[in-house]
């Protein structure tokens, strides 16, 4: 099944009973643009969730810059806006897909599989001319039981272990110079795990902005074929999210998320850096 869903199919399937519609803009550097653009106008019946109040938890000395968030306060957030284990959850926002995947995967962790992104976003809905509203939905709540999938998330110490175990393919998810370190303008150490290879998250989108199909997904990961066990990680955890969805779309099944990522890793001042290519 794929986890990225058309515009058309949206449109023609978003007031099925089991659809839950979610508004995932968030804007990094002005936290209120999500939920001001979703106030002033949204797809009709979505409800928002927001990066930093509801799909992260507060930020530590340990654990990134979006520490994933207390899963019972989001299984109850989620419950509140429909979602239970019978609900089709459909996320969009305005940045990519990468909000959108933050919700997929976290949603695929509490054992949710039946989610999917909007293909395109929400100002390609717009532009289409589908319908926008300002109205807020209506509450259907639900009860969300998580089924927590603990594998598909290690820690700081996990991804530390698997430096140079054979098998393993580490994939760093940042911009080329931010994995390279030539510069660095959100955490306060550039560079890259050692060892780490790099996919920018943004090369799964075509020109348009589009998801690119499955065979160009494969094609992105195509030296990868062999690996045992993928680790991705990016900035904070949350765009590494994107690629993780592009490499279960390119079948690829052995994926985990560092969830605390670079962030977290560069906050153990003890924790080995690599810089340049590998």
């Amino acid at each position: 099944m794929s986890h990225v869903v058309s515009q058309e199919w949206l449109f023609e399937h978003g007031t099925d009973d089991h659809i839950v519609i979610v508004d995932c803009r968030f804007v990094l550097g002005n936290p209120a643009a999500g939920r001001e653009g979703y106030e002033a106008d949204h797809i009709p019946g979505a409800f928002y969730l927001d990066l930093e109040e509801d799909l992260s938890a507060s930020k530590d000395v340990h654990g990134g810059r979006h520490p994933l968030p207390e899963l019972e306060k989001l299984a109850s957030k989620l419950g509140r806006i429909g979602v239970d284990a019978g609900s089709f959850v459909v996320a969009y926002d305005d940045q990519g897909g990468a909000m959108a995947s933050r919700l997929w995967w976290l949603l695929a962790y509490m054992g949710h599989e039946r989610a999917a992104i909007l293909n395109g976003g929400y100002t390609r809905w717009k532009e289409a001319g589908y319908p926008v509203t300002e109205e807020p939905p209506v509450e259907r709540p639900a009860e969300f039981r998580p089924r927590l999938r603990p594998e598909l998330v290690l820690s700081m110490e996990e991804v530390k272990q698997r430096l140079g175990r054979p098998g393993t393919v580490l994939l760093d998810s940042r911009e080329p110079r931010r994995y390279q370190g030539l510069e660095e303008a959100i955490d306060p150490v550039a560079g890259h795990i050692p060892g780490a290879k790099n996919r920018f998250w943004k090369d799964g989108l075509n020109a348009d902005g589009l998801w690119r199909p499955v065979g160009e997904q494969q094609n992105r990961f195509a030296d990868l074929k062999d690996a045992q066990e993928i680790v991705v990680y990016c900035g904070s955890g949350v765009t590494a999210c994107p690629n993780v969805l592009a490499l279960q779309e390119a079948g690829f099944s052995n994926v985990k998320l560092y969830a605390g990522s670079w962030s977290d890793w560069v906050s153990y001042s003890e924790n080995p850096i690599a810089t340049g290519e590998e």
